[in-house]
């Protein structure tokens, strides 16, 4: 069964850091551009961060820009997101997302913060059940 799993979430002071992870099952991420998102209720899905998946690309919203830090670690089939300096309007739950480079090639040098992409004829395929980040004092 192909699954993403992310796990780090918690509660964090402002100003504090966690580090989310995105592991994967049933197949491995070296094919896939990966996506983190994030959602708090009532709110449209927000793209926060993405790496393609030659690892060479990545791109940040600009409300995260400085202050997260996507990577991968292929050898241990998962990706990163170090999330610094959080702020309480960071509060949301963080999803990843997967879309591989054998059906979308354009995803091996790029990478999309939008849930799909290209006038919509491309989409991250795989979810997972997000984790839970809480920044209050």
């Amino acid at each position: 069964q192909l699954q993403l799993v992310e796990s780090g979430g918690g509660l964090v002071q402002p100003g504090g850091s966690l580090r989310l992870s995105c592991a994967a099952s049933g197949f491995t991420l070296d094919y896939y551009a990966i996506g983190w998102f994030r959602q708090v209720p009532g709110k449209e899905r927000e793209g926060v961060s993405c790496i393609s998946s030659s690892g060479g690309v990545t791109n940040y919203a600009d409300s995260v820009k400085g202050r997260f830090t996507i990577s991968r670690d292929n050898a241990k089939n998962t990706v990163y997101l170090q999330m610094n300096s959080l702020k309480p309007e960071d509060t949301a739950v963080y999803y990843c997302a997967a879309v591989s480079y054998t059906v979308y090639p354009i995803v091996q040098a790029m990478c999309f913060l939008t849930r799909d992409f290209l006038s919509h004829r491309y989409e991250y395929i795989y979810w997972g059940q997000g984790t839970q980040v809480t920044v209050s004092s």
